[in-house]
């Protein structure tokens, strides 16, 4: 097959990531929806039926990608190599607001990006979309503006429209001169390192009873969504790993 042409190749940096699909039609109209738009990596977490022969006639034409995509167990499995993470949703009354755009600007904020850092646009169940738990793995969401009064989008739209705006704004961005190679303690931090380090953050805050797991007050969520809007390097990430451990007196190895 040939390449794709610059500057989609950037798009080989994009994942979408579908979470507990009920209809198995949605994942063949999902991997159509990307594969029009030069987009190949779909993974799936728990699909209740991957595969299907509606999967297979609603792909049409895009049966590489249902035969490639990745079936992972938990969402941190499906984000192990991503180093933002954006979550689809299209409810924004919540406990705790998480930042947000729209997919116009989702599209220009992932193009500023993907040529360097792998990115991952996640999208929930069918009838009840991401629930909060899930979205503590987000770093920001994303919703596609609809009528106020018809507020249905099936998921394989949604992944069209994002996809578009994703394609559109990569083709359209300005080709940037080369900086070389990126220094790896610079890169931000993948999703699996920040996992490790908001486990080591709440175990010391509960060690030093900063935080009490009787009554957590929506602690660990706000810190998850501070660090992520701070998009934490490898380097930084050290420091913060180093610092809890020398409030808690142990001697930490500055990689995991």
């Amino acid at each position: 097959m040939d390449e794709p042409p610059v500057p989609y190749t950037a798009l080989q940096n994009l994942r979408i990531v579908m979470v507990e699909t009920s209809h198995p039609g949605n994942i063949g109209s999902a991997a159509r929806a990307m594969k029009t738009m030069g987009i190949k990596d779909l993974r799936l977490v728990t699909p209740r039926k991957p595969y299907s022969q509606e999967t297979w006639a609603l792909a049409s034409g895009a049966n590489d990608i249902v035969e490639q995509a990745k079936i992972v167990p938990t969402l941190p499995d499906a984000l192990t190599d991503c180093q933002i993470v954006i979550g689809a949703s299209a409810r924004s009354e919540r406990t705790l607001q998480w930042p947000q755009m729209d997919a116009r600007e989702c599209g220009e904020f992932i193009a500023e990006r993907l040529a360097t850092q792998p990115i991952a646009l996640v999208f929930g169940r069918e009838r009840t979309g991401l629930t909060n738990e899930e979205l503590d793995h987000c770093n920001t969401l994303v919703h596609i503006p609809m009528a106020f009064d018809f507020l249905s989008l099936n998921i394989a739209m949604a992944i069209q429209v994002l996809a578009y705006e994703c394609a559109t704004a990569v083709r359209l961005s300005s080709p940037t001169p080369s900086l070389g190679v990126i220094d790896a303690d610079e890169a931000l931090a993948p999703s699996q390192a920040m996992e490790s380090f908001y486990t080591h953050l709440e175990q010391s805050m509960i060690e030093t009873r900063f935080l009490d797991p009787e009554n957590p007050r929506l602690l660990m969520r706000r810190m998850r969504r501070l660090f992520g809007r701070a998009e934490v390097t490898v380097s930084e990430l050290n420091i913060l790993r180093g610092m809890l451990a020398a409030f808690a007196g142990r001697k930490f190895q500055t990689r995991d």
